[in-house]
């Protein structure tokens, strides 16, 4: 497991306690705070602390306890398809390389806070139409790509890792008279359901209007083409 910034800073105020007690010197001090901020995983941190007493191993952000391994879950259809209906996948499932969903008239929901990921970038292929797609990722989790939009549109979180390693999900494929939505929470928390509501009214208010303008202009091509037409018998005459 990756260690934190918070790990490595907990762990060289143990280094300093255990200089202030006297249980180290001031070259190995200088040694071990050289090797904590070049620590990239608890497996880094561990001999820094290892021949120190118990009570200077870290506290409760840096436990170097191993936990048991959970088995991976069960693998699941890569594709997800609703038509005039919904589908979901949430809690603790495991992410293919890719997954393909298809909704028409229809809408998906993908939360990703417990997802097992088959690997570090997975590819979310996205063919909507008249329909709608919520992705819910965890902090530390980048989202990538867009899907082509016609008379719709996705929104995507802001980028909130720094880490080069860190997961990644890239969207791709095409999304007509519909919308992806990626929203990012922690485990356990809640949208704000007005908010959902809100932005499930707005989306449909803008595809009302889409094909409305739609529709005018149509409108407006075909009564330039009648007077056109008009006029042209008017000269044969």
């Amino acid at each position: 497991m990756r260690a934190s910034d918070a790990d490595r800073d907990e762990v060289a105020d143990r280094l300093r306690e255990a200089l202030a007690e006297g249980r180290i010197t001031a070259e190995e001090h200088a040694e071990r705070i050289d090797a904590v901020y070049q620590a990239k995983t608890y497996a880094d941190l561990e001999p820094v602390l290892s021949n120190l007493p118990s009570e200077q191993a870290p506290r409760s952000r840096v436990d170097l306890r191993k936990e048991p391994a959970l088995a991976p879950p069960p693998a699941q259809s890569p594709n997800i398809v609703a038509i005039f209906a919904g589908a979901q996948r949430k809690g603790r499932w495991l992410a293919e390389p890719t997954t393909n969903v298809a909704c028409v008239f229809g809408g998906v929901e993908l939360d990703y806070r417990q997802a097992v990921l088959s690997r570090g970038e997975v590819t979310v292929n996205v063919t909507c139409i008249f329909g709608g797609v919520d992705i819910t990722v965890p902090p530390g989790v980048r989202v990538t790509g867009s899907p082509t939009a016609i008379f719709g549109g996705s929104d995507l979180p802001e980028d909130d890792g720094v880490d080069a390693d860190a997961p990644v999900i890239r969207l791709t494929g095409m999304v007509l008279f519909g919308g992806v939505s990626v929203k990012r929470r922690a485990v356990g928390e809640k949208g704000d359901r007005r908010d959902r509501h809100r932005e499930a009214h707005e989306l449909h208010r803008r595809h009302h209007e889409e094909l409305r303008e739609l529709h005018r202009e149509h409108r407006d091509a075909r009564r330039e083409r009648l007077r056109e037409l008009r006029e042209e018998r008017h000269r044969d005459r």
